[in-house]
């Protein structure tokens, strides 16, 4: 068994990380989760915030790895893993990567009592996710890697003729629907999943990952980087962005070097914004700081967490983050820190109120055969709470 938990770092994660452990965060074609899953071909569970355990259990076996759900894995974290004993620890420095772990042991392990453990230091370089711009930043080496994984030993279905494609480094899997479009794999690799449609007209370079029952609809142009989850549908300009799922940016306008949860909805001709008019380095919101951050970055757009949407003709400014569950409309460009449960846009704000959000969020998951049980009411019962604070008006 190996267990996905996670470490005090997490809030550094949120808005994202309010509806789910970090592990469950997509980058590349996979969740973190599922690409660990995949290399051990094993089950795994999640140790997390107690309000998210009922979604995400945790679950034991006699031995368990329990793995830092920030830490995306590769053939270097495969070998140490593999030599790790019963009562060790693998380390970087004071960050804990991994434990391996008996019944016991498994079921009071504390991260913050790592010391008890025998400490194995690795000093290779590894992916870790701190924060949510790490997401579309290290998006096309976890494309790279986890096309590498899925592909291996398997041979693609074949692209209709009606298709162009430079390049050979694509992979379509069955039952995908795609004609008239241009394919470029030149930069990087194309993956496209199962049942996916691609629609006439769309323009389309690697490094990109369109995943199952998702839909690209006509004359789209999608950019390097970028990753649309299960059950999407996008259409516009898309340039370095992933969508974790189930999520909605259907019509023309930009989305660019940005990350959007999940059950999220784009109005019509929105735009972000991902480069300050100044060129100067762009600062995110920080739930733990309670304040704003440096990236280190130029470029960096929209971060909007799982239930928010907005209204057509959107503008988002440079370094924007939208807290769960938000609803924004009206001209103009709303703040660049707009907090979980907000309703309005910059003419001012109230508070969404959570009765309210439940009866669109039931019409929501209806349309993709779902149910909103009261599981998801509790979890978000839980974070109108927790994010009370930042409601100021």
């Amino acid at each position: 068994m190996i267990i996905l938990f996670d470490d005090q770092f997490r809030n550094a994660l949120l808005p994202l990380t309010f509806t789910r452990p970090v592990a469950t965060l997509r980058i590349g074609i996979l969740t973190i989760a599922e690409k660990w899953a995949k290399r051990f071909k094993t089950e795994h569970s999640f140790l997390t915030e107690g309000y998210l355990q009922k979604k995400f259990p945790f679950k034991v076996s006699e031995i368990n790895i329990l793995i830092n759900g920030s830490v995306c894995p590769d053939e270097g974290l495969m070998e140490a893993l593999d030599k790790l004993n019963e009562g060790e620890a693998l380390i970087s420095g004071a960050f804990v990567i991994a434990v391996k772990l008996n019944r016991t042991n498994a079921e009071t392990f504390k991260v913050n009592l790592i010391e008890k453990y025998v400490g194995v230091e690795y000093s290779k370089s590894f992916t870790k996710i701190q924060f949510p711009e790490n997401i579309f930043s290290f998006n096309d080496l976890e494309i790279r890697k986890d096309f590498d994984l899925i592909t291996a030993g398997r041979h693609s279905e074949k692209l209709s003729s009606t298709n162009i494609l430079l390049g050979d480094h694509i992979f379509i899997e069955e039952g995908v629907e795609a004609e008239c479009s241009t394919f470029n794999t030149k930069a990087g690799p194309i993956y496209i999943g199962k049942n996916s449609q691609i629609w006439e007209g769309s323009h389309i370079r690697g490094s990109f990952a369109l995943c199952h029952d998702s839909q690209v609809k006509m004359g789209s142009k999608i950019y390097g980087m970028t990753t649309i989850g299960p059950y999407s549908r996008v259409g516009g300009e898309i340039n370095n962005s992933v969508i974790l799922g189930y999520s909605s940016k259907g019509h023309e306008g930009y989305l660019g070097n940005s990350v959007l949860g999940e059950w999220c909805n784009i109005g019509a001709d929105s735009n972000n914004s991902n480069l300050k008019n100044n060129y100067a380095e762009v600062r995110l919101w920080d739930y733990e700081k309670e304040n704003f951050r440096k990236t280190g970055l130029q470029f960096c757009g929209l971060i909007m967490a799982d239930h928010s949407k907005c209204a057509i003709n959107t503008m988002f400014n440079t370094g924007t983050v939208i807290g769960v569950s938000a609803n924004i409309f009206g001209s103009g460009f709303p703040r660049n820190f707009v907090s979980d449960f907000a309703w309005g846009g910059p003419q001012g704000f109230e508070v969404y109120a959570l009765n309210k959000m439940f009866e669109t969020a039931e019409k929501v998951f209806e349309r993709r055969h779902m149910v909103f049980d009261e599981v998801e009411k509790e979890i978000l019962t839980v974070i109108f709470e927790l994010t009370s604070k930042f409601r100021k008006f």
